[in-house]
């Protein structure tokens, strides 16, 4: 059996939440699922070994590198790549009348969409529950998985120098917007405390956006310099195998905590500016909130508030 499922969100993060709902879809049909996603999904990055998954196509670009996510002459490239597919089944986790389309175009006998026209208040988690429990019979209630070979994980050891007689901590000190950045000094105290108690490794996990830089800088060109091991020249695919050896993560609201965690990683969640939902949905995650506040939502602003005490309290918990 053939199995599409269409994702469209767009980054990483959303990507990553919908993973259980594809092993489901795995586990019930025993087939792995092929997986329409949007480019900046970067879902080849980090699914390439994921046994649930099967083909990886992208939504935005044809074999040309053409746009293809909107318009007519766009609609007709995908339905010609998808029809080449021959799948059996498609599972559309939006309500979009032209992905209901495509699909119909495509000979896809079997058809399964959320509601048409609804996509207003659609929740990142209950609304894929309720529809392929109610579509499908499937019940999910399991964390993300992302796979990894094991010779790639022993082989970043060596790569990397990493030594398991130490504390190996991913620090995901980037993240996608400016209200998400915890201050490098939180940081940098989390670091001085934990590094006077235990021998560790520190690994930086950033982007190449300039205000990630700044953060990544600050902390590189403080005295713990020699501790830390800057990530930003690699590949998702090859930091992929280093988060795997660390003990715990320490992450912002941002891609690599929803790596990390998917990785069977303890990863602790700073979530200073987005619904809580995203930080807590994988029973790997553990939420630090800002200091006052009862829940975290969009236009919380709280990143000055998140307290190094509460991150390393969290840390010993871990630990112990």
């Amino acid at each position: 059996m053939k199995i599409l499922a269409v994702q469209n969100r767009m980054g990483i993060g959303d990507t990553v939440i919908f993973l259980p709902f594809l092993k489901a879809l795995y586990d019930k049909f025993n087939s792995p699922v092929s997986l329409l996603v949007k480019k900046s999904s970067k879902a080849d990055q980090y699914l390439f070994n994921t046994n649930y998954i099967d083909k990886i196509l992208l939504l935005d670009r044809d074999k040309n590198n053409k746009i293809r996510d909107k318009g007519f002459l766009g609609s007709l490239d995908l339905i010609n790549e998808i029809k080449n597919h021959k799948f059996d089944k498609i599972i559309i986790f939006n309500s979009s009348l032209r992905f209901n389309l495509i699909a119909k175009f495509s000979r896809i006998p079997e058809i399964y969409q959320y509601p048409l026209f609804q996509k207003k208040e659609q929740h990142i988690i209950h609304t894929p529950r309720n529809f392929v429990k109610n579509k499908l019979g499937i019940e999910v209630d399991k964390n993300p998985e992302i796979h990894l070979d094991k010779m790639l994980i022993s082989n970043s050891i060596e790569k990397f120098k990493i030594d398991k007689n130490e504390t190996n901590i991913l620090l995901g000190i980037g993240g996608s917007g400016p209200t998400k950045r915890i201050p490098s000094s939180t940081f940098l105290n989390v670091i001085s405390k934990i590094s006077k108690i235990k021998k560790c490794k520190f690994f930086l996990a950033t982007g190449k956006n300039k205000d990630e830089q700044i953060l990544l800088n600050q902390i590189l060109n403080s005295s713990f310099r020699n501790l830390c091991v800057p990530l930003d020249n690699f590949s998702i695919k090859e930091i992929l195998p280093i988060i795997k050896n660390c003990n715990f993560s320490v992450c912002n609201d941002s891609s690599f905590s929803h790596l990390s965690a998917a990785l069977g990683i303890k990863t602790i969640t700073l979530m200073a500016d987005t619904p809580l939902i995203y930080g807590n949905y994988n029973s790997n995650m553990f939420p630090i909130i800002p200091d006052g506040e009862y829940t975290v939502s969009h236009n919380t602003r709280g990143k000055e508030k998140i307290s190094s005490k509460k991150i390393l309290d969290k840390i010993f918990e871990i630990l112990n």
